[in-house]
């Protein structure tokens, strides 16, 4: 299973972005679906959330500002962000809870994409 994120790059405060990451390769079903970011010298924090029925969860900082969705016929997750500050620059990691087979038996487990950079500047 690999997921492949795109969309990151440099944006001027109050601009936009939107992240959009393909989870590919032996996928039997995906469960949850969700962001990370990771600023310098911090630690990798969830930013949000989305099941396989569509309920989200975000950190209050992105609250009103960020969008989280996704294509369960596409495998994708998206993150939509709007109004975006300087304090939102990090690497931002897509994350997957993916029940993938082997053979006759079902696993489960997280996967992550590649990290993509998000620069919020003016």
């Amino acid at each position: 299973v690999q997921l492949q994120a795109s969309g990151g790059g440099l944006v001027q405060p109050e601009g936009s972005l939107r992240l959009s990451c393909a989870a590919s390769g032996g996928i039997f079903s995906i469960n949850a679906m969700g962001w990370y970011y990771q600023a310098p010298g911090k630690q990798r924090e969830l930013v949000a959330s989305i099941t396989s029925g569509g309920m989200t969860n975000y950190v209050d900082s992105v609250k009103g500002r960020f969008t989280i969705s996704r294509d369960n016929a596409k495998n994708t997750v998206y993150l939509q962000m709007n109004s975006l500050k300087p304090e939102d620059t990090a690497v931002y990691y897509c994350n997957a809870n993916v029940d993938y087979v082997i053979g006759s038996t079902v696993f489960s487990r997280d996967f992550w994409g590649q990290g993509t950079q998000v620069t919020v500047s003016s």
